[in-house]
């Protein structure tokens, strides 16, 4: 008996059209909803964060409308048991980039995120929102003020409005990493370290030495910690139970 018949075959036709389709909207071969193979689910962060403004087609971008949906479903499917978020962003939409840094650290399952290449400008909140954070020894992180391009009025209001936006990220990252607060107001306002900018370029080991990153390792550090995480949480629910 041929086990290929023709409802087969158009069933796996199918299959791999969704399959497709997933990769060109979402960038992964998996959505929360349908993980079954493994406990923890990967969310990857590449290219410029796109927020209320659409980027020119050009631009690899991550869309927030994306990532949003996706974090709500993790949250949900008990299937799902950790997530791992890989960062390799030049940075993007402040407002954004904080929604998605606020809802990853109101997640109730543990997290873990991983600095590869670069986790620029509104990826250092995003970086640092997880429970435990990596860098690659040759990743780097740019920290500088908040800046707006395009057509600004100059008016005290504006300025007023970009101060306050600034400490809201200030507030984020020195809440949820072991940076103090001067060292990193001293790195975002640094001159001279940046060509024709301000700001200050911080590379694997200086990102964990300031406090701003938990450890330098890669992806293998990274699951193994998560995996570690996972378990003390399983524990602490046993115990809680008991």
């Amino acid at each position: 008996m041929n086990e290929n018949t023709p409802e087969k075959q158009e069933g796996q036709k199918e299959e791999k059209s969704s399959l497709m389709e997933k990769i060109q909207q979402l960038g992964q071969t998996n959505v929360p909803q349908l993980s079954q193979d493994s406990k923890i689910h990967c969310l990857t962060i590449v290219g410029q964060i796109e927020g209320h403004v659409q980027l020119p087609p050009h631009n690899k971008t991550t869309k927030y409308e994306h990532l949003i949906p996706q974090l709500v479903a993790i949250e949900q499917n008990p299937k799902i048991e950790g997530l791992m978020v890989i960062l390799n962003t030049v940075g993007g939409d402040v407002e954004a980039g904080l929604a998605i840094s606020e809802m990853i650290t109101s997640l109730s399952k543990p997290t873990v995120s991983i600095v590869l290449g670069g986790g620029h400008s509104i990826g250092v909140p995003i970086a640092v929102s997880c429970d435990y954070s990596f860098i690659a020894e040759s990743a780097t992180m740019t920290i500088h003020p908040i800046r707006l391009t395009g057509l600004v009025i100059g008016v005290p209001q504006t300025f007023e409005y970009l101060d306050k936006m600034q400490e809201r990220v200030i507030n984020f990252v020195t809440r949820h990493s072991n940076i103090q607060e001067d060292v990193f107001k001293e790195l975002m306002f640094a001159k001279g370290n940046l060509t024709r900018d301000i700001g200050t370029n911080v590379v694997g080991a200086d990102a964990v030495e300031s406090g701003l990153i938990n450890e330098v390792g890669g992806l293998g550090a990274a699951m193994k910690k998560l995996n570690e995480l996972i378990d003390l949480k399983k524990e602490q629910n046993e115990g809680m139970i008991q």
